[in-house]
């Protein structure tokens, strides 16, 4: 996904992350400086729904603005190639007849 932040922002006038951060706290959202210098370079770590919420109430953008996918970064399944793997929930041996598999008590 590309984080589109600063551009969603621009295309309203709003040129600094500065400006954003006071208008965001207007709202009620308060972020630290480390956060919203993330939020505003384009490489948030992350960001919380709530967060959204507010950033598009802000920006009176929809998440598809601030969001776009990127689905050539994603890797392509590989190809089969006939072997097979030890499945998933694949049987287990069997404890010796009369071995519990629980320590004594």
């Amino acid at each position: 996904m590309k984080w589109n932040l600063r551009l969603a922002a621009a295309n309203r006038g709003i040129w600094k992350a500065s400006e954003l951060h006071r208008m965001l706290a207007g709202r009620g959202m308060t972020i630290r400086a480390g956060k919203m210098s993330g939020l505003w370079s384009g490489q948030p770590n992350s960001v919380r729904l709530d967060e959204l919420d507010v950033i598009c109430a802000v920006l009176g953008c929809g998440i598809e603005e601030l969001l776009q996918p990127k689905p050539q970064t994603v890797p392509q399944p590989k190809p089969d190639t006939g072997q097979q793997g030890t499945a998933v929930g694949e049987a287990r041996p069997v404890c010796a007849a009369g071995s519990s598999a629980f320590p004594p008590a």
